[in-house]
């Protein structure tokens, strides 16, 4: 028999170099910051950039675009069934190779629409019109400019560094092992939401790294399925805060009794509001003591890409900065394909059921951010609950050392 959970845990305990002072603010509103997260942080270090999924079959490719760094980014599968990453960029005079209006499809090679250079799939150059008139062009070093690409569980990742400080391995840890072995690859109907939103990436990211609101925001929806007698204010459990990364399990009511209609949708499969159910499907070390408080796990691959996982589908929300006052968000929810009509309509309202809770989620992200650009707040007060949120900004100050070397130019100058 597991021993019972304190839902009033204090997780700082574990962790008082993090200290439970006030945290400024103006990490979510300075400009000069945010140039400091495109030069430290979001340019060196590795990044999702989608699922091998999206790219079955040779010549398959699709087209990110990472504004914080001023990037564009070819993914392809090759002919030899490779997945690689390039620059979406000619390396004749520049221009872009994919427009974006065709971000997504299958080509047999890329063609420029200035000067007409094509390119491979594997980035060589195929052909460059009126190439007798260069001098001696040595085609051997005109190649698409090559991205560092790795995987892990079918994600890619890239990292814009041209020499990666660390493999993706590395990079991942100990979160990365505690989420290996989870059936992705099975969960391959995939729900997707985006929305640019008037608000700094971190006001997006913290609103889903903690449940301190989830009695306020999601009281008369999904909320009453993650509180209960014992735990009131869905206090989270299974706290873990690693060198850059953190995770926790959010709390999920063994009791709680659905709607009607969600009754009936819990008779088919794992609903998102079904608790206690599935616990077995999951791998060994994620709920090892099969606890039916389990919701699902909170997990935060910094700098900008959560992954959450739980019984019979998963959901990753990403955070794309596009300057420090806007961003895009965007969520994806996951679910292996029906079997048959009951199990389409059990997902069918799990997931609207989840697209209702991410639109109250969302729905205070631009109302917080214009409240911090008042500059009425230059300090968040955290709670314990908060922990993730103030771990976050902890690691991001360790990358990008802002106000270290404001501390260290206000006493060059004494």
């Amino acid at each position: 028999m597991t021993a019972p959970i304190d839902f009033d845990r204090l997780w700082i305990k574990d962790y008082p170099d993090l200290g439970t002072g006030p945290v400024s603010t103006e990490p979510c509103i300075s400009a000069e910051y945010f140039e400091a997260e495109r030069e430290r942080v979001f340019s060196k270090v590795w990044l999702k950039a989608g699922r091998v999924e999206q790219l079955p079959n040779p010549g398959d490719y699709f087209v990110l675009d990472i504004a914080i760094c001023k990037a564009s980014v070819i993914l392809v599968r090759g002919n030899d069934g490779q997945i690689r990453a390039f620059h979406n960029v000619c390396m004749h005079r520049g221009n872009k190779l994919i427009w974006d209006h065709e971000k997504t499809g299958n080509l047999r090679s890329f063609s420029c629409r200035f000067h007409g250079w094509s390119f491979a799939l594997d980035g060589s150059v195929r052909a460059v019109p009126d190439e007798k008139m260069f001098y001696s062009l040595d085609k051997d070093n005109c190649g698409l400019r090559p991205v560092a690409l790795d995987q892990w569980e079918g994600f890619l990742f890239i990292n814009l560094d041209p020499q990666p400080k660390e493999t993706l391995k590395a990079f991942l840890g100990d979160l990365g092992e505690h989420l290996s072995g989870y059936p992705y690859a099975e969960h391959s109907n995939c729900y997707s939401y985006r929305a640019e939103l008037n608000a700094n990436w971190k006001v997006c990211l913290d609103a889903f790294s903690e449940a301190y609101h989830v009695l306020m925001v999601h009281g008369q929806t999904v909320g009453q399925a993650n509180f209960s007698r014992e735990n009131p204010m869905s206090h989270c459990f299974d706290v873990q805060l690693y060198e850059r990364h953190r995770r926790a399990v959010v709390y999920g009511n063994p009791k709680f009794q659905p709607s009607p209609t969600g009754k009936v949708a819990a008779q088919f499969g794992y609903t998102s509001t079904v608790r206690g159910r599935g616990m077995d499907t999951l791998p060994p070390q994620i709920n090892p003591e099969r606890r039916p408080e389990y919701n699902f796990n909170l997990c935060a691959i910094f700098p900008n890409f959560m992954i959450q996982v739980r019984p019979g589908e998963y959901f990753t929300h990403q955070f794309w900065p596009l300057d420090h006052n806007r961003t895009i968000w965007e969520g994806r929810n996951y679910l292996p394909p029906a079997k048959n009509a009951g199990e389409r309509f059990s997902q069918e309202y799990s997931h609207t059921v989840r697209r209702n809770a991410w639109l109250e989620d969302t729905s205070a992200m631009e109302a917080t951010h214009a409240g911090l650009s008042s500059g009425a707040l230059r300090e968040f007060q955290l709670s314990d609950p908060e922990i993730l949120v103030r771990h976050g900004y902890k690691v991001l100050e360790d990358y990008v050392g802002f106000f270290r070397e404001r501390t260290a130019r206000a006493g060059a100058a004494r």
